[in-house]
């Protein structure tokens, strides 16, 4: 199975450009990119998190958009930070089944404009409100309303099992292994200056151009920010005060876009007269305790995978693992390294080892170029892709850690030149 094209629209800090939600037609950029005949394709699956009642099926509003055919079946997966990962798993699962030779995967999120509802006590009046025969009952309903009745409902990036947010969840975990605010700022400040290189280098192919309906057209992302250490140590902490280490500078920020993945069998894609750009090979999805353990799904899953396929972290050229925080990076990179931790947690005889940071996230990460939630995964994979093409590699291990405390990884293989 095989990636033909991967595209996705500039990832851009939430509240900034974007307002209206039946903006996220990404799937456009990868017609004109590819000139796939709209019928060829066979399905499309989309990943997304915050869902908006009118288009909770995005997939097939965006599929209507983008102007495939009205007859290609579509459904929206959701999985967290992970979503547009299961769009392309699900993708690879159709075409593996035979079911399918050619998929649409992808994902998107719009942070600009989340739903948010009314309290439940007012949702309550107002459901009864809509079933009251007489006047007389109406107005007994609205006379119980009190002012607290119209404080609204926002939605919180928090577990729903623990009630904890994630940015304090990061903080314990940056605090269990003993990861300072200086290497956290450290790593972000990498992240957002190897970013910026590859942006001026013209490395992050799968960008597209967007045009903000009433406004202009962008073409690069807008959250790459290199700082400096002096400017970064002057925030304070974000969610554990005063003494944590996680910032809004060591955060990923909250990100509207979209990305977009032409998946077919080779054999198809090679009739249809495509050059792909990889295999995507084995992969795995893991959970853990969404307490103590939410955010080291790549722990879990990279031994896994790798013994699935038969490789060891030496056969890796290319590593692009997803950045929810610096802390939670670091902390992966640790328990990676930690026979303790595999022998005790994992039940495991020996440590995976961690990446080097020499083929890690070598083009920026998310901290640095943005999480739209359900679009983060395709953005993964495909930039392994290009790297693996750019230095010459053949393996690249894709991973990232969700909420529910669940990760997932999966190998990229460059097709032969």
């Amino acid at each position: 199975i095989v990636v033909v094209e991967g595209v996705r629209i500039p990832f851009l800090q939430s509240g900034k450009l974007m307002e209206d939600r039946s903006l996220m037609v990404e799937a456009r950029g990868l017609l004109n990119r590819t000139s796939v005949p709209r019928d060829v394709v066979d399905y499309i699956v989309y990943g997304t998190v915050i869902q908006e009642v009118k288009t909770s099926n995005v997939a097939r509003e965006a599929a209507l958009g983008a102007g495939f055919s009205d007859k290609t079946p579509a459904h929206t997966v959701t999985m967290a930070c992970i979503s547009s990962n299961q769009a392309m798993t699900t993708g690879i699962g159709l075409i593996a089944a035979g079911q399918c030779d050619v998929v649409v995967a992808g994902g998107v999120e719009l942070m600009s404009d989340v739903p948010i509802r009314h309290s439940r006590k007012m949702r309550k009046t107002m459901l009864t409100l809509n079933r009251a025969k007489t006047i007389g009952q109406k107005l007994a309903l609205i006379s119980k309303i009190r002012p607290d009745y119209f404080a609204p409902e926002l939605p919180a990036v928090a577990e729903f099992s623990t009630s904890e947010t994630m940015g304090h969840s990061a903080d314990r975990l940056a605090a269990a292994f003993a990861i300072s605010r200086v290497e956290q700022d450290e790593y972000a400040l990498r992240s957002h200056t190897l970013a910026k290189k590859a942006q001026e280098e013209g490395l992050l192919l799968d960008v597209v151009p967007f045009k903000v309906p009433g406004k202009d057209t962008v073409t690069k992302d807008n959250g790459i920010r290199p700082s400096s250490l002096e400017q970064m140590s002057k925030l304070k902490p974000a969610f554990v005060k005063p003494y944590g280490t996680v910032t809004a500078a060591n955060s990923s920020f909250l990100t509207d876009g979209a990305s977009a993945m032409l998946l077919m069998s080779e054999e198809k894609a090679l009739a249809l007269g495509y050059k792909p750009k990889a295999y995507l090979r084995d992969f795995v999805y893991v959970s853990q305790d969404p307490k103590d353990q939410l955010l080291l799904g790549p722990t879990y899953a990279t031994p896994k995978v790798l013994e699935k396929a038969g490789l060891t972290m030496a056969d890796i050229d290319v590593f692009e693992f997803h950045e929810a925080f610096a802390g939670q990076i670091l902390a992966n990179m640790k328990a990676m390294d930690s026979d303790w931790f595999a022998q005790n947690y994992m039940g495991r005889k020996s440590k995976v080892g961690a990446p080097p940071l020499e083929k890690f996230n070598t083009w920026g990460g998310s901290l640095s170029l943005g999480h739209p939630f359900g679009a983060t995964g395709c953005r993964l994979a495909i930039t392994a892709a290009h790297r693996l093409k750019k230095e010459g590699g053949q393996y690249g291990l894709i991973a990232a850690c969700a909420a529910g405390g669940q990760g997932h990884a999966m190998l990229v293989e460059l097709y032969p030149q």
